[in-house]
């Protein structure tokens, strides 16, 4: 214990260095997330702007996107921007408050979005299995009750992971491998033994997760039993083509962070985790307007009306 408390630092910053050790890797970086960077930025405020000014678009399902864009926009701003400059700038350090801010912030923001995929998948059950009572069931304030409930539980979530994570004392050195503080990577820098109650945190908030996810799978057995049941081939598409995407988008969200919080940690670099970060940090914000919204017939004309052509319609 005692040489626990004397390795033990007040810290005052971290590096962040998950490419330095790659030189191919450093050249391709910028660019690259830069150019992701801006692709999310547009994509999402466009379609913002689309379901907030077109009236066509005032539905549930598009009520439920335009959070989703704005969450997005925020998630990856949480981590793309600052490790860009970082590089830019030859400078990998963040401070100890901003670190703290980024891992809450990230967290709240992955908490909320994936709230709301549930949500959204139950607005599709509620819109393919009980179309009748649809606009009873998912009503203007029923709606805002549950963005404001997904907002609230990313809320807790980002809290009790950030509070998890920093309460415990950290020994040098003070490098995070990786190109935002996340949580696998911040308490491999703990003192030894003293990750219990933040690993206690994960574990149970992945287990949650994945309870949920059991759910969203009940709802899209529901969801396909109705589907098949429809006897017109191109309606069945229809009907398939607005639950296909959200499905896989839930998938790829909740199983690569699944992975990269319970994958083995270690204190030096490591390519999978690398990867595995950039699956669910920085692609999903950059895919969901593309497999959401602008393959969406609706939202391809509310855009052709805004430009002021009918094109895209026949696209």
């Amino acid at each position: 214990m005692t040489e626990k408390l004397t390795n033990a630092t007040i810290v005052t910053e971290f590096l962040l260095m998950g490419f330095t050790d790659n030189q191919v890797l450093q050249g391709l970086y910028v660019p690259f997330f830069f150019l992701i960077y801006l692709t999310a930025l547009m994509g999402n405020l466009l379609i913002i702007i689309l379901t907030t000014t077109d009236q066509r678009l005032q539905s549930p399902m598009y009520f439920f996107l335009k959070n989703l864009s704005l969450i997005d926009i925020c998630y990856i701003s949480v981590t793309v921007p600052k490790s860009i400059i970082n590089t830019l700038t030859k400078s990998h350090s963040i401070s100890f408050l901003g670190c703290a801010s980024q891992i809450f912030l990230f967290i709240f923001l992955a908490g909320t979005e994936y709230a709301l995929l549930i949500v959204m998948s139950y607005d599709r059950y509620a819109a393919i299995c009980h179309p009748l009572y649809y606009e009873t069931i998912m009503n203007r304030g029923t709606c805002l009750q549950m963005v404001t409930a997904s907002w609230a539980t990313g809320c807790v979530y980002g809290s009790i992971h950030v509070a998890g994570t920093f309460s415990v004392p950290f020994c040098g050195p003070y490098i995070v491998h990786q190109f935002f503080c996340d949580i696998p990577s911040v308490l491999t820098l703990a003192c030894s033994g003293e990750q219990i109650l933040e690993y206690a945190f994960v574990i149970a908030s992945c287990t949650f997760a994945f309870v949920c996810f059991l759910f969203l799978i009940a709802s899209y057995v529901y969801i396909f039993s109705a589907v098949l049941k429809i006897q017109s081939a191109q309606g069945r598409f229809k009907t398939f083509s607005t639950c296909v995407p959200h499905l896989t988008v839930v998938i790829l969200f909740l199983f690569s962070g699944i992975a990269n919080y319970l994958g083995t940690n270690s204190k030096s670099a490591s390519s999978l985790n690398l990867f595995m970060s950039i699956l669910y940090s920085v692609l999903p914000p950059s895919l969901n307007p593309l497999i959401y919204s602008l393959r969406n017939r609706d939202m391809k004309a509310a855009l052709g009306k805004m430009l002021g052509g009918k094109l895209l319609l026949n696209v």
